[in-house]
């Protein structure tokens, strides 16, 4: 049990002492300011502020409302589970009116005729109760997420009223199954993790030149030692709809086919030249289109979302090379046809079976356009990721819808690049493709939204853990940019506070040790190496995080204890860049300093620093000396005392 949800129990116990107290006079309750906007990612949309606060307590019903009981079901249940992994009691749930709802409930209803509220809006009214009312069930799950979010930060939420809505309908993480396996657990982990930060759509990239990552019956001879069953898909497709997210499965084809060429090398696609490209198929056999049609029929019905993503991204480029295609193309689309139009028509011809399923296809952009025959069918939705070939601009005018996939500040590379964090929350929105290209004004509602890129091109490069730390901040810049709702914080060094206020979803599994104070309190430091390693991470109980700071040695971080506590223990667990010299100091106030430990032979690894006798509110790491090059970087930064 992490000691945060610990906190929360207690506190849930105080104030259930605390409300059968005496009330506050009604002259002290309106000399208050009204409530500030409380902090939640994304920020809400409107806020407007009332005084007072609304709080959980161990008797919190969640009601929904009799008109719309079976509707709401779903989102009360879910609701109700993760308020049980946030406080440890599971709330009741029952059906009434709203002259059922008593103090302290949440109350769930439908039937909004708020427009601009969309599917996925909602209207918040916060009181001695709290009502979520909504458009439709999505809506009023979204409205949870909030609630959820404001408990993570404690019992009590500031009464006011907000509607709140989402700029793009799609919003989201892509994962690159195909050349990296992540375990369906770390799947599942991050469908919560999408949804605590309203994101709805979770891509998987299940096959590319590195590995086929999942179960075939058709065809077993190209799926990959590592791959997750249909059971196991079918299992997260059952929690993701539970989540309100649409899982998109992506095969790619005719290129990145390595994997399953290499049981098929007959089909493999060779120039004049003779040279073997182990990746490509070749669009001019027969027999390619057979195995194809295989992997999209096979997986149609598995995945009951209404998209099915054929890639189609990095095929041949130098098309004179392959006459072949040259001969496809001219017997099968005219005289007038160049090679190009041969793997233009394919991507149609995958169009048909997937529309025939009652479903859309999606394609990358780089390869789209250049045709003379044949052009690309506008019910194709076209992910633009690079700018390469036609803009967006030019295929929304050929009636496309877009999405905005663009590499910065979207990609997160394994072993390689990463999502300029700071210009993405500070500049950058969804309506900016790669290469500075905008939409017109009006055509900006054909861009559907945008998600977080994990590739695996080196996917030894980076471990599960590692990579779900390095996305957890480039998610909730995405969060924000495609909610659009105005930024809670001017800049990125101040949105981390906002951060790490809401934290992640009660379900998330931390390794915070028990009994460590500084696990999840406020944290300063005197530098940051980058945005990607800010202080908030050395006190986040994930291992895999870090604090990194300038290239000095008089560096330090601190955490706010929140109380006075006493000192008898702290651990460091350092990265590579360690402090060879470094004092623990204690203070009750943040500026009067008392050292209770001093190294100048520090080794690096792990620094367990036991029988300290010290106490104070706050304590520091002060660097005196660098074992390195490079700053002070720090894992994790624990305390323990009284």
């Amino acid at each position: 049990m992490t000691r945060r949800r610990t906190v929360i129990r207690l506190l849930l116990t105080l104030l259930l002492v605390l409300t059968t107290g005496a009330a506050l006079t009604t002259h002290a309750t309106a000399a208050r300011p009204a409530n500030a906007k409380p902090q939640t990612i994304p920020a809400l949309q409107e806020w407007t502020g009332g005084k007072g606060a609304y709080t959980y307590t161990a008797g919190t019903r969640i009601v929904r409302d009799t008109a719309y009981a079976a509707e709401l079901a779903g989102t009360s249940q879910t609701f109700a589970d993760d308020l049980t992994d946030l406080t440890g009691a599971t709330p009741a749930q029952t059906t009434g009116t709203a002259a059922d709802v008593r103090t302290g409930d949440i109350h769930l209803t439908l039937g909004s005729t708020d427009a601009q509220l969309g599917t996925e809006g909602y209207a918040l009214s916060v009181t001695d109760r709290v009502t979520i009312t909504a458009r439709a069930d999505a809506g009023a799950f979204y409205g949870t997420r909030t609630i959820l979010q404001l408990l993570h930060q404690g019992p009590s939420v500031p009464r006011g009223t907000a509607r709140d809505w989402p700029l793009k309908p799609e919003r989201g993480l892509m994962v690159d199954n195909g050349r990296k396996y992540f375990t369906p657990g770390w799947l599942r982990d991050h469908v919560k993790e999408l949804a605590y930060l309203k994101l709805n759509t979770l891509h998987l990239h299940l096959s590319d030149n590195l590995g086929f990552r999942i179960e075939s019956t058709r065809h077993p001879e190209y799926v990959s030692a590592q791959h997750l069953t249909r059971q196991e898909v079918t299992d997260l497709i059952a929690l993701a709809a539970q989540y309100k997210i649409t899982v998109i499965p992506e095969f790619d084809a005719p290129g990145h086919m390595d994997t399953i060429l290499a049981a098929h090398p007959d089909l493999k696609l060779v120039s004049n030249t003779g040279q073997v490209n182990n990746g490509y198929i070749d669009l001019a056999k027969d027999d390619s289109y057979t195995l194809i049609r295989d992997i999209i029929e096979e997986y149609l019905p598995l995945f009951p979302g209404k998209y099915f993503h054929i890639g189609a991204d990095e095929y041949v480029t130098n098309y004179s090379a392959y006459p072949q295609l040259q001969t496809y193309a001219t017997a099968h689309y005219g005289a007038t046809a160049n090679a190009k139009d041969t793997y233009l028509g394919f991507i149609n011809w995958a169009n048909g079976i997937v529309r025939g399923a009652g479903k859309t296809l999606r394609a990358w952009n780089d390869g789209i356009g250049g045709g003379s025959a044949v052009t690309v069918d506008p019910s194709v939705v076209i992910e633009f990721w690079y700018d390469y070939g036609l803009s967006p601009q030019t295929h929304v005018n050929n009636g496309h819808l877009i999405s905005n996939e663009s590499w910065d500040p979207t990609y997160y590379v394994l072993g390689g690049a990463k999502p300029d964090v700071r210009w993405g929350y500070e500049t950058w929105t969804p309506d900016r493709f790669q290469g500075n290209q905008n939409l017109n004004t009006a055509d900006r509602a054909k861009n559907l939204g945008s998600k977080i890129h994990v590739w695996c091109d080196n996917p030894g490069a980076e471990s599960e853990a590692t990579v779900a730390a390095g996305i957890r901040d480039p998610l909730r810049m995405l969060a924000q940019q495609v909610w659009g709702s105005p930024k809670p914080v001017a800049t990125w060094s101040a949105y981390q506070t906002v951060i790490a206020s809401v934290g992640r979803n009660p379900a998330w599994p931390s390794s915070a040790q028990p009994g460590n104070l500084a696990y999840g309190r406020p944290v300063t430091a005197s530098s940051t190496e980058t945005p990607s390693f800010p202080a908030l991470n050395a006190v986040d109980g994930d291992y895999a995080t870090r604090w990194s700071s300038a290239y000095t040695d008089g560096e330090w971080i601190q955490v706010d204890l929140g109380a006075t506590r006493t000192v008898t223990r702290v651990r460091l667990s350092w990265e590579a860049a360690y402090g060879r010299g470094y004092l623990i100091q204690t203070s009750p106030d943040g500026a009067a300093w008392t050292t209770v430990y001093t190294t100048t032979v520090g080794d690096g690894g792990t620094d367990d620093l036991t029988g300290l006798t010290g106490s104070g509110r706050h304590v520091r790491m002060l660097g005196t000396a660098r074992g390195t090059s490079y700053g002070y970087s720090l894992y994790e930064f624990e305390v323990y005392g009284s």
